[in-house]
């Protein structure tokens, strides 16, 4: 449906991409993977035209429409629902596909009606998110969409675009998601994209036989080379050799040798183990909580030591104040939260990334979460989560989002730990580092506490507990995520279920009075129409009496072609009767 022919891109002296070329098909849902920095950003925005390639072309059919994710918040309107529809052309009779997608996303009925405004910036960009998939364009671009998403609406996004019916291109590190929804996979990696048919996982492999088959290549070609210029340079003097010589001189010489494949850097690290002696490592009694209104009421936890606890639900219900209350970094209105002797917290969220000294550097902030830390220690932290050499010396005010999670990460490894408190630490690493991170966490013995709207970890890491925060509270599930599915579910969907079963009555009920009118129509247009017809056959009566055939011959046609016309009407009427029925 559309293609990129040979396309560069540049910024500075930094090249992100050469000669990429790439053909869209009919129906096609593309993953777009990649490193961070890699240009899958950058791709994009040369789709939408925002941008320019430095060179090559990118084709599209006439009338193609392209739309796409804005990150940017600019409203209008002044209900959700009227922000949501506009520009969408859809009609009136189709406004509960709208709400169907918006209430998918996390609104609920009475928000549509609620001024945009009024939102939260991850409730915006929810609806920047429901405009784009209202819209219908032939084309879909989604950055990163599933940010900011709770595990409800993600998991309604999912069904929602395993059924689109054109074409889509996502950018996500959530590798079971654009599994679950792609039909292709494409990946920037060293510069080129590379692309199959099927998944994550299946690219990967592709790339990594053909690096393999390269780097085979390349040794072989260079232990020809090497052999051909020793024999030069052992017989180039001989006049019995020198012809000989000179030849395989040529040969070198013509000969083209790829680079040799630079080793790319990945994360790869463990948690210090700090021992526990002992059962319960942390109790939380009769935890009560609320900001504006209630949020935490009369919730207890124990956490055992090697357990593995999953806090899941929707986004403002709790999950990570739970988190800060177990850290004590908020108190509770009513309850207590008690730390066992020998406990050993390593803390991972958000609210730390923000607390990350700006001032300082990388090597600063490692060391100070453990002063009894050798330089060469520190060093080696910060080797292991990819700041190696001068890197290590740069500044947290010059780091990126998925940079300063990896500094934090540092800081939790450079101390030794035995309880983990993670609040969705995936948020900024890309995929290779989240693998890396969820191989630490199964390859560790500590107990673990996470917040997570990641399905992939949530089934990868075994949990053995499961905190669902819903609306009527918090409350606790033993067993693994899928048993929870099973067994559980999400309060949500459910209700998502009952809205789009009122929705159907309420599309069929639109169906039978738009059906209804249409039948009244017909037979009103049938009436008019035997009338003509009646007129007409007594004019042909009439002008058959008489002697002028191109006369009959006229009224015979019109009285044939209107009683044709009257009985395709029956027919019709017919049908729409049926339907009726």
């Amino acid at each position: 449906m559309f293609s990129l022919n040979n396309i560069s891109k540049s910024y500075l002296a930094n090249s992100l991409f050469e000669d990429l070329s790439f053909s869209m098909q009919k129906k096609m849902h593309v993953g777009l993977i990649g490193r961070n920095g890699t240009g899958k950003s950058t791709l994009f925005r040369l789709l939408m035209g925002v941008e320019e390639a430095d060179s090559g072309t990118i084709s599209f059919p006439k009338g193609y429409k392209v739309g796409w994710l804005e990150q940017h918040v600019h409203f209008t309107e002044k209900t959700v629902l009227k922000e949501a529809i506009k520009g969408s052309g859809l009609p009136e009779e189709r406004f509960y596909e709208a709400e169907r997608i918006l209430c998918g996303l996390g609104f609920s009925e009475e928000d549509l009606e609620k001024e945009p405004s009024t939102f939260s910036g991850g409730y915006h960009l929810r609806l920047n998110l429901a405009k784009a998939l209202i819209k219908d364009p032939d084309c879909l671009l989604l950055d990163e969409p599933t940010n900011y998403l709770d595990i409800v609406s993600i998991r309604f996004l999912e069904r929602f675009l395993a059924k689109f019916p054109k074409e889509f291109i996502i950018i996500s590190h959530d590798q079971s998601f654009l599994d679950r929804v792609c039909t292709h996979t494409m990946a920037l990696h060293r510069k080129k994209l590379h692309f199959t048919k099927g998944s994550c996982k299946d690219l990967y492999e592709k790339i990594n036989e053909e690096e393999k088959v390269y780097e085979k290549t390349r040794e072989k070609l260079e232990k020809k080379k090497e052999h051909m210029k020793s024999y030069v340079e052992r017989f180039g003097a001989k006049a019995t050799k020198a012809k000989q010589a000179q030849s395989r001189l040529k040969q070198i010489n013509k000969m083209e040798l790829g680079q040799k494949l630079s080793d790319i850097e990945t994360l790869e690290f463990s948690f210090q183990e700090s021992p526990f002696y002992g059962r319960l490592m942390l109790e939380a009694k009769n935890l009560t909580f609320s900001y504006d209104k209630p949020l935490i009421e009369n919730f207890s936890l124990e956490v055992e030591k090697g357990e593995r606890i999953a806090i899941i639900g929707k986004n403002a219900r709790g999950k990570s104040t739970l988190l800060r209350l177990f850290i004590e970094d908020l108190l509770p209105k009513e309850g207590s939260v008690t730390h066992k002797k020998n406990l050993e917290l390593g803390y991972f969220g958000q609210t730390h990334i923000e607390r990350l000294d700006t001032s300082k550097t990388i090597e600063q902030e490692i060391a100070e979460a453990n002063p009894k830390l050798q330089f060469t220690d520190v060093k080696k932290i910060c080797g292991v989560m990819m700041f190696s050499q001068d890197l290590s010396t740069k500044k947290i005010d010059k780091l990126s989002g998925g940079e300063r999670s990896r500094v934090l990460l540092g800081k939790i490894i450079a101390k030794p730990t035995n309880l983990l408190i993670l609040d969705e630490p995936t948020h900024h690493l890309d995929m290779e580092s989240i693998s890396a991170l969820v191989y630490a966490v199964n390859n560790s013995n500590h107990s673990l506490i996470m917040v997570t709207h990641d399905e992939n970890i949530l089934r990868q890491i075994p949990f053995t507990k499961i905190v669902y925060c819903h609306d009527k509270g918090q409350t606790h599930f033993l067993g693994n995520y899928d048993e929870f599915l099973e067994k559980v579910g999400f309060e949500e969907e459910k209700n998502l279920k009952k809205q789009k079963k009122e929705n159907s009555s309420f599309v069929d009920s639109k169906k039978r009075s738009l059906l209804k009118r249409k039948i009244q129509k017909a037979e009103q247009t049938l009436e008019k129409k035997e009338n003509e017809l009646k007129k007409l056959e007594e004019k042909l009566v009439e002008v058959s009496s008489g002697s002028d055939l191109n006369e009959i011959d006229i009224a015979t046609k019109n009285y044939n072609d209107l009683k044709e016309k009257i009985d395709l009407l029956y027919e019709e009427l017919g049908h729409m009767y049926t339907e009726l029925d």
